[in-house]
């Protein structure tokens, strides 16, 4: 096996590695701030010529970095999110990497340029997060170095991040799912209040269902309160009165 073998198949494992612990950590207790920082980490470890790494999402148009593993890269994104274009942006926009030496785009990007001078930054890589169509991303890789990446190294940021989408799309899907049980939760307690003051006005006044919802309902419009608001208060003042 030549040198050059031995390099690449150490990185790969170091690659295989870093999945293997992204892929434990989806399987544990989700914490998305978690794991987007561990993808920052992994990143710098597993893409040659990467010094900083972050994580920019899109949602409802309005990019953020999320994660980091330097200030000055999260300086650097701002930097974009502020002149509203960048190789970070292009990225989430059209769903393809970009690799640039940032010598090489100052008629493009002159304030992004300009920035990475600033910081010290000669290379730039970012790779696309494209989880659904409310939210999209990248992952950011900054080099000190003016090698401008490699393609190996964006081909190891792209089977990396493909792993990171798996698990953005699950910790959307997990969230969704916990907010529809949560909004049914507080659908059943207002039902549940709502038909117990029904039932006091019944027994109270020999009335039917639909007689003493409708009382419910004027108390609510005569009062511009919800109705589960003004069940609760009236079962409640029953309940304080007859203790």
């Amino acid at each position: 096996m030549t040198g050059g073998d031995e390099q690449l198949t150490a990185r790969l494992d170091e690659v295989t590695v870093a999945m293997e612990s992204l892929t434990a950590m989806l399987d544990s207790e989700l914490d998305l701030g978690q794991m987007l920082q561990a993808v920052c980490d992994h990143a710098v470890q597993v893409v040659p010529g990467a010094d900083m790494a972050s994580i920019t999402l899109v949602r409802e148009g309005e990019p953020e970095t999320v994660a980091s593993t330097d200030q000055r890269a999260v300086n650097f994104d701002r930097e974009q999110y502020r002149i509203g274009d960048g190789p970070c942006l292009r990225a989430a926009e059209t769903g393809q990497p970009v690799r640039v030496g940032v010598g090489a785009v100052g008629d493009v990007w002159p304030q992004f340029v300009s920035k990475a001078e600033q910081l010290g930054v000669a290379s730039f890589l970012a790779a696309p997060l494209t989880v659904d169509d409310d939210m999209s991303g990248a992952v950011n890789l900054f080099g000190f170095g003016e090698h401008g990446f490699s393609e190996l190294g964006t081909k190891i940021l792209e089977l990396y991040t493909a792993t990171v989408v798996i698990g953005l799309r699950s910790a959307r899907r997990y969230f969704a799912a916990r907010e529809l049980i949560d909004q049914l939760n507080r659908a059943l307690e207002t039902r549940a209040v709502i038909d117990q003051a029904k039932g006091i006005l019944m027994a109270a006044h020999r009335i039917s269902a639909e007689e003493a919802f409708q009382r419910l309902v004027k108390r609510s419009q005569d009062g511009n309160r919800k109705l589960h608001e003004v069940a609760a208060e009236f079962v409640e003042a029953v309940a304080t009165t007859t203790a």
